[in-house]
């Protein structure tokens, strides 16, 4: 241990840990031992009698997509993920990991069709489907070991090796699986769905693919009018972008409260409906403020009726073409409808609907039955874009070719109220840079609907944090759910497992490979379209035909929503490990899947088990770049990860990532700043306090005392300190308990991070000098003992952090674990395996991931002793504040330190007076404290009362002004009366002093020597005498002193049990720095073993200087040395006995030692305190040759 470096490198200190668990399997080894931990207990529980109780803790790995490059974030829903998994590991729980990957999709087909030049779905049919899928297949684990590489350095422990793939076979039965059990279910039927789709290369796209490509244009914009059935001299008027899709009109669209209006054009005298805030559409002047006034309203128009939506839903009105007029689905055609996506924030807060060409529109003529499920709509637009039976005017003719075709129809039939055109963003196909348009495609759906109150049901059975994710969003978005399109026009993906004929009359849903081979005699082992469309199944109806399968394949969104059976090959294999295991335990991704994964997963689990798939989930918020944007490779506005990693370490990245909003679903600006604060503010205090207790462990090990870690020497303590830090920590202990099982990461955090601030800024700081044996104790133990007893706290207090952080810090815990590991009696039981193998205790087992969490110590948790500190923590920080005000260094004592408490508890008081008393001394660097009694409480301090004002703002009204008053201007007694009583009356209103009335106290003794202040709960006064006499400005040059000479010993590379002399040297006639000296002797002898520094004229000739500096002391120049140990000799000495006396070690001399030597032949017996001393200050001090000494 003695090597311990001053400052560690955690970045390559983490490299060296996570090379040696990938070489010794450290993580199967954990996963082992946890097994073999089930078994025992299984066996056990067997003897028993006792049914067998499930260890298992399950966990759902969401697949990621290995096409790119793992981001910031990945690497916190990992975090996340190892985190909990890690917990419950260490909780004696036995944890699956399996790393998983979504292999199909759009995102490798997009890559795909750039590398191959594919802009039309014909040349993938040319090419074949099988070369298609093979190149996709080439490409979909391209970056799995960049992702191992990355997810193991982080420290997040997943099983890579038995990983899952949603390509694999196995994976694409259990989907097959899953489909065929809602067939059965009768959840499947065959509808539509509006997509952006491209007419260049006849294929639905994705919405992100129509992202990919918008482009400024100008498209015509029309308003058009529809003559009302009863009363054709009225018409409402609608205006559109896409003239193109008026032939397919079936309805009209009004929001159902906002305020329309039945207004006559004074013009042409013609009559229209439309939103009352809408009448710029047809008369724009009215948006030229200089040129548009109010009068000339009446001069335009004429207002016959003022409405609201829900006065027009169901009123007909005369179709614009005819060409699905006479139809037999026509009876609910051509009506008013009402839907609150309806805008006045452009056209005419009208809209027209063709269901076949846009989403809202399908979306609400399905909900008012102007259209069916499952049934054929009005769509005369071909795959190409082209226009087909019935609309005969422009068949064949494109469809944004046909636009002026059909505006000139529109206006020679009299229904043209307005032609403009507009510019505008539209998408374009990334593929052929043409525009897209949206169409209505053929998609196999699952009746969510059907389901909806058994979603939000299952959902109420769920744990969500944070719970307002669960609460609002989702539950949301479940009360809304629509039907799920669940097939896509796409070949890289699992087909749907439906055989029909070609018009759909005879149906059939395969399950598995088998009941594949039952009907069709073929036996597959690759389920991609390029296999089972082959594939051909006898027709039972019409013999001789056969049925063949559809077109599509899956949406990877179902694939991944059947990850918990497809990984598992359920229900082929692993049928009771799965069932045993499900709902799982835990999952966890971010905010943006609450539409993705974790509704895909809750809609199959319901439609399959009517359960939830989950019991509890942590929801992450969305990592921006550090300008709240989000990251951009591109812009390359965020540091590379990798790059973080190795700079920093990933144990700083962890910590900063979920120890920040985003583990509450909140954004999180990422700032590469924040990553090296956890380092600075946290891991290096943490190290350094290690390796202080390793070094001090070290001193006392090397003068003969063995150090073996002791809980009964740590229990029996009564240092006051002691009792704190050890109550902390199983507080700590619990805490952490707490929170986890509530899956709060955002409490846990924080609550480890202060408490590491407690141990290294506070405990190991006010114990250092008895730490290093410095310090006797006050019931008259030796400074040996004290030190061994504070170190036996210290290193319990370390053992116990090291394991509870590690689930969140498997790097330096497991690197601290390391060295205390070999403290243990224990460690010699690690030998020949012994080290991974159960049962599993600290010293014995090779990692501090092998352990079980601590359990908290109810008789250690000591809530006094916590409060007692907190208070001592306040009055240092307080009184820190009080020097800076009057700028007074705390080298330089003060003379007492008088505190103030508002209704202290008798056991705080008696502490901060008692044992306590002598740390706060020891850190404000002051004489005396006093802690002021309650009686005399008013001679110090003013108890001032404020109302609450948003309280009694209410109560007072008016009277306010005179309420404050009232109570602003009581005495201190009245005020504390008041309080104490818990009422008060103002202007005949009773006031609850506990909640309607804010104190404070407030220091109020005159003075100017007199500085205070108070805490910002106006609880605690602290006040300073600022008095400065000639004792206090010595001490405070001793101070200066010792810290010169503390500089001087660690330039010098000493370590703490090297012992010097210490020499001084001022100008001649200067005599400041030994009057300083001379009046703090025994603060010298204390601070550094008895070596009090003496003038430099009195050093023996053969000192060694070590080091040497001329700084100020007080303002004076002095030269101050320190040199190595030497002995002294009598003045009148002959020269070759001092010669032969400055060879002799002094710490081989006792006080009063004989020395006998022979010099040429002639003997000589020296006397230690006569003839020599051990040190130049013994000698001066014997001889008296200075006063002072």
């Amino acid at each position: 241990m003695a090597s311990l470096p001053p400052t560690l490198n955690f970045a390559k200190a983490e490299e060296e840990i996570c090379a040696t668990w990938t070489e010794e399997g450290v993580f199967k080894s954990q996963d082992r031992l946890s097994k073999e931990r089930g078994d025992e207990v299984s066996e056990r529980l067997r003897e028993a009698s006792y049914s067998i109780r499930p260890t298992e803790f399950t966990f759902y790995d969401g697949p990621p997509f290995a096409t790119g490059l793992p981001h910031y974030g990945h690497i916190l829903a990992g975090t996340i993920k190892d985190v909990v998994t890690r917990y419950a590991a260490m909780s004696g729980k036995q944890v699956e990991r399996r790393a998983g990957w979504d292999c199909h999709g759009l995102p490798v087909e997009y890559e795909i069709d750039q590398k191959l030049n594919i802009t039309h779905r014909d040349q993938v049919l040319e090419m074949g489907i099988d070369k298609y899928n093979a190149t996709c297949r080439s490409i979909v684990t391209r970056y799995t070991k960049e992702w191992e590489s990355t997810v193991t350095r982080l420290g997040r422990w997943i099983d890579f090796e038995n990983d899952y793939k949603t390509m694999d076979p196995n994976f694409m039965e259990s989907v097959w699986w899953v489909f065929s059990q809602l067939f059965e279910k009768n959840l499947v039927y065959q509808g539509y769905k509006v997509m952006p789709f491209s007419t260049a290369c006849a294929t639905p796209l994705s919405n992100f693919e129509a992202g990919l490509n918008y482009k400024d244009v100008r498209d015509p914009a029309v308003v058009v009018s529809f003559p009302l059935v009863d009363d054709p001299e009225v018409s409402f008027v609608a205006w559109t972008t896409t003239p193109w899709t008026l032939p397919s009109n079936l309805s009209l669209c009004v929001h159902p409260k906002l305020e329309y209006i039945h207004i006559q054009d004074k013009k042409t005298m013609k009559q229209y409906i439309l939103a009352k805030s809408r009448l710029a559409q047809l008369y724009p002047i009215m948006n030229n403020k200089k040129k548009w006034k109010p009068a000339m309203a009446a001069e335009t128009y004429e207002i016959k009726a003022n409405l609201v939506g829900t006065d027009l839903v169901g009123k007909r009105y005369q179709p614009l073409f005819d060409f699905f007029a006479n139809t037999p689905e026509s009876g609910n055609y051509f009506q008013v409808l009402s839907d609150t996506y309806v805008t006045d924030d452009a056209g005419t807060g009208i809209v027209h609907q063709a269901p076949a060409f846009g989403e809202d529109d399908y979306r609400v003529c399905l909900a008012h039955k102007v259209i069916f499920k499952g049934q054929d709509i009005p769509c005369p637009v071909d795959s190409n874009g082209l226009f087909t039976d019935p609309v005969e005017p422009v068949k064949g003719i494109h469809v944004k070719t046909a636009d002026d075709v059909l505006i000139k129809m529109i206006k020679e039939d009299g229904r043209l109220v307005q032609k403009d055109n507009i510019d505008h963003s539209y998408p374009f196909c990334w593929r052929s840079d043409t525009p897209l348009i949206y169409k209505a495609v053929p998609s196999w759906f699952i009746k969510v609907e059907e389901i909806r109150d058994r979603l939000v049901k299952n959902n109420n059975e769920t744990y969500w944090v944070p719970n307002t994710v669960k609460e609002g969003r989702f539950h949301n978005w479940l009360v809304d759910a629509r039907d799920w399109a669940v097939s896509r026009n796409r070949f890289w993906g699992t087909p749907i497992p439906i055989w029909a004929l070609e018009d759909l009359s005879e149906v059939v849903c395969i399950s598995s490979v088998e009941h594949l081979f039952e009907l069709s005699g073929v036996r597959v082992t690759d389920l991609h379209r390029e296999v089972v469309d082959e594939v051909t199944i006898p027709s039972k109806t019409r013999p001789g035909e056969v049925l063949r399968r559809v077109d599509e394949v899956f949406d990877c969104w179902f694939e991944s929503g059947s990850m918990p059976y497809a990984q598992k090959h359920y229900p082929f294999e692993n049928k009771e490990s799965f069932e045993k295991g499900f709902p799982a335990d835990f999952i966890a991704e971010g905010l943006d899947q609450t539409r993705g994964w974790f509704y895909t997963l809750m809609v199959l689990s319901t439609a399959l088990f009517d359960k939830p798939p989950f019991k509890n989930l942590i929801v992450n918020g969305l990592v921006l770049a550090g300008d709240g944007k989000k990251m951009s490779k591109r812009l390359k506005n965020y540091p590379d990860p990798r790059l973080v990693i190795d700079k920093y370490g990933a144990d700083a990245l962890r910590m900063y990532l979920i120890n920040s909003p985003v583990v509450r679903a909140e954004s999180l600006k990422f700032q590469e700043s924040g990553v090296l604060g956890v380092v600075k503010e946290v891991f290096l205090p943490w190290y350094n306090a290690f390796r202080f207790f390793v070094q001090n462990m070290e001193r006392m090990e090397a003068s003969g005392r063995k150090f073996v870690p002791s809980l009964e020497k740590v229990r029996a303590t009564k240092n006051a300190t002691d009792v704190w830090i050890s109550a902390a920590t199983q507080g700590l202990i619990k805490f952490v308990h707490q929170e986890m099982k509530a899956y709060r990461l955002y409490t846990v955090m924080p609550a480890l991070v202060s408490f590491v601030t407690q141990l290294t800024n506070w405990y190991v700081r006010l114990n250092r000098d008895r730490l290093k044996g410095m310090e006797a104790g006050e019931d008259g133990t030796s400074a040996e003992e004290e030190a061994e007893t504070g170190l036996q706290v210290l290193y319990d207090v370390l053992l116990d952090v090291t394991i509870i952080m590690a689930p969140f810090t498997p790097f330096i815990t497991e690197y601290f674990y390391q060295h205390l590991r070999k403290l243990q009696v224990s460690f010699k039981d690690a030998a020949n395996g012994g080290g991974r193998s159960n049962p599993v205790m600290p010293g014995k087992s090779d990692s501090v991931h092998f352990l079980k969490l601590p359990s908290y110590d109810e008789t250690r948790l000591n809530e006094d002793a916590v409060s007692a500190m907190s208070t001592l923590q306040g009055i240092v920080e307080l009184g820190r504040n009080v020097r800076e005000k009057r700028l007074i260094s705390l080298r330089t004592p003060i003379k007492s330190l008088t505190v103030v408490l508002r209704n202290p508890s008798p056991v705080v008081v008696d502490a901060i007076k008692g044992p306590l008393k002598s740390y706060i001394l020891s850190e404000l660097n002051a004489w005396d404290l006093v802690v002021v009694q309650k009686e005399n409480e008013h001679e110090w301090v003013k108890l001032s009362i404020q109302p609450n004002f948003s309280l009694l703002g209410k109560k007072f009204g008016k009277k306010m002004k005179a309420a404050k008053a009232a109570i602003t201007s009581m005495t201190h007694q009245d005020a504390v009366a008041c309080l104490e009583k818990g009422e008060l009356v103002i202007e005949g209103v009773n006031i609850d002093t506990k909640t309607e009335i804010v104190s404070k106290l407030a220091f109020s003794k005159d003075g100017d020597h007199w500085e205070a202040t108070s805490s910002p709960e106006g609880d605690l006064v602290v006040a300073v005498d600022c008095t400065q006499d000639e004792a206090i400005l010595s001490a405070g040059k001793s101070r200066e002193f010792m810290n010169h000479v503390q500089q001087l010993r660690k330039g010098a590379g000493l370590d703490l049990k090297d012992e010097v002399e210490i020499f001084f040297c001022e100008d001649e006639g200067i005599k400041s720095t030994e009057d300083a000296v001379s009046r703090n002797v025994p603060l010298f002898e204390a601070k550094f073993k008895g070596a009090v520094p003496v003038p430099k004229q009195f050093a023996s000739n053969w000192s060694v200087v070590i080091g040497s500096e001329l700084v100020e002391v007080g303002g004076s120049k002095v030269e101050i040395s320190i040199c190595r140990p030497a002995l002294a000799t009598r003045d009148t000495l002959e020269t070759d006995v001092s010669s032969y006396l400055s060879t002799v070690d002094p710490s081989s001399v006792t006080v009063g030692e004989v020395i006998k030597c022979t010099i040429d032949g002639t003997e000589h017996s020296l006397t230690e305190g006569k003839d020599f001393w051990i040190s130049t200050a013994s000698k001066m001090k014997s001889t008296k040759v200075v006063d002072w000494l």
